[in-house]
């Protein structure tokens, strides 16, 4: 075979058990995805009317501009202006087909001398784009003894020498441990010519309220900061496949040279929608809306959690739950327990930078999440819960 195998992301693995053990695909009528990292895709409780449709012009169907539209980075640059008070334009933005692919392009063309610094509990494909990609990377302790939140000083790290590039999302998936005020303006200031700073933040909107590193960030151009966003989680609008970075424009001339010959751009009528997504009056609606309806849920599902026994160690961003289960129980049983009733949650040793498997101590974590789920799911949730936590103690 010409292609070496690559695993799938560790979410998709326990799709596909599910898959083979319930009989029908996680998301499908009669299934709990409680796995998933995906928003609920319908108007929230006093949130903005979702767009139903995009005027599609013929110019509209060619080749879209390497760095991306320039309504959407306009538009883009805007919002981090009004949101955040950033000195940023549409020179610092280029769109990409989702945030993961952004990050995937700023790997591949990092100097090769440059070290990772990256926590030991991540998002899990960082995992894999870094094995891929073949970066050098060590890890930072983020346990149950510092509770998943490590110091700023451990991600810059003076001892280090040469030249570091400082990773982390926020809010935390899996965690939704926030990084704000003083706390996310230290890890700005850290970053000086040797020590740059990735910050992805997938899940800006989800914390009360919403936080960006760019609003400490005084000259994104004299910087080596990049800042990961997306329309997948507080857009609502994971189908369309649009996320950029921010950047300083050295950067982004660089992005949009690759996508000259890697890329060839992002799907024209995909960047029509999200610059609808960014209509001011819209925005700030989702600004309240979407912090104010998921914490609710947020609140909502920990107490319950807690009453059936589970660690809760969730910060207070993000749409998950970072729980453990009592008495030494795997998140694996929990998932053969859940499979039967057409559920499943995300096992935390996915989300160990390390891959220890069943020796991990994030086996008996697991992260739950309640993006995708309707307030009218909960007791139904609970019990199902219940049931399979009972079972396996």
């Amino acid at each position: 075979m010409f292609l070496r195998h690559v695993p799938p992301m560790g979410i998709y693995e326990t799709l596909y058990a599910f898959l083979g053990s319930f009989g029908s695909y996680m998301g499908e009528p009669g299934t709990h995805p409680w796995s998933q990292g995906f928003p609920r895709t319908d108007k929230l409780p006093s949130g903005p009317e979702l767009p139903r449709s995009v005027q599609v012009e013929s110019e509209d169907l060619r080749y879209p501009k390497a760095w991306g539209l320039p309504s959407l980075r306009d538009a883009i640059a805007r919002y981090y202006r009004t949101s955040y008070g950033s000195d940023i334009s549409a020179d610092n933005i280029m769109v990409f087909a989702g945030g993961r692919p952004a990050i995937a392009a700023l790997l591949l063309f990092l100097d090769s001398d440059i070290l990772i610094r990256i926590a030991e509990t991540e998002y899990t494909p960082y995992f894999d784009l870094l094995k891929c990609l073949h970066r050098d990377y060590a890890l930072v302790e983020s346990s149950v003894d510092n509770v998943f939140k490590p110091p700023v000083a451990s991600y810059a790290n003076d001892s280090i020498d040469g030249r570091t590039l400082m990773m982390l999302s926020n809010p935390c998936n899996p965690t939704g441990v926030t990084r704000t005020g003083a706390d996310l303006k230290s890890l700005v200031d850290a970053t000086n010519v040797d020590r740059g700073l990735l910050v992805d933040e997938a899940y800006e909107l989800f914390h009360d309220e919403p936080v960006s590193a760019l609003r400490y960030i005084k000259d994104i151009d004299e910087s080596n900061v990049f800042v990961i966003g997306a329309a997948t989680k507080g857009l609502q609008a994971p189908g369309i496949r649009i996320g950029w970075v921010v950047a300083a424009k050295q950067h982004i001339e660089i992005l949009g040279n690759f996508s000259s010959f890697g890329m060839g751009g992002v799907s024209h009528p995909s960047q029509c929608y999200a610059v609808a997504l960014f209509e001011e009056e819209r925005m700030a609606l989702a600004r309240t809306a979407v912090p104010d309806f998921y914490g609710s849920q947020r609140a909502r599902y920990g107490v319950a959690f807690e009453s059936l026994g589970l660690d809760l160690f969730s910060g207070e961003g993000g749409f998950y739950h970072w729980c453990r289960l009592p008495g030494g129980v795997s998140a694996e049983d929990l998932n053969s327990r859940l499979f039967q009733e057409g559920a499943a949650v995300l096992k935390g040793v996915d989300c160990d930078m390390l891959r220890r498997g069943d020796d991990s101590p994030l086996r008996s974590f697991f992260r739950f999440s309640f993006g995708p789920l309707a307030p009218e799911s909960f007791e139904s949730d609970i019990n199902i819960l219940e049931r399979a936590i009972s079972a396996l103690t």
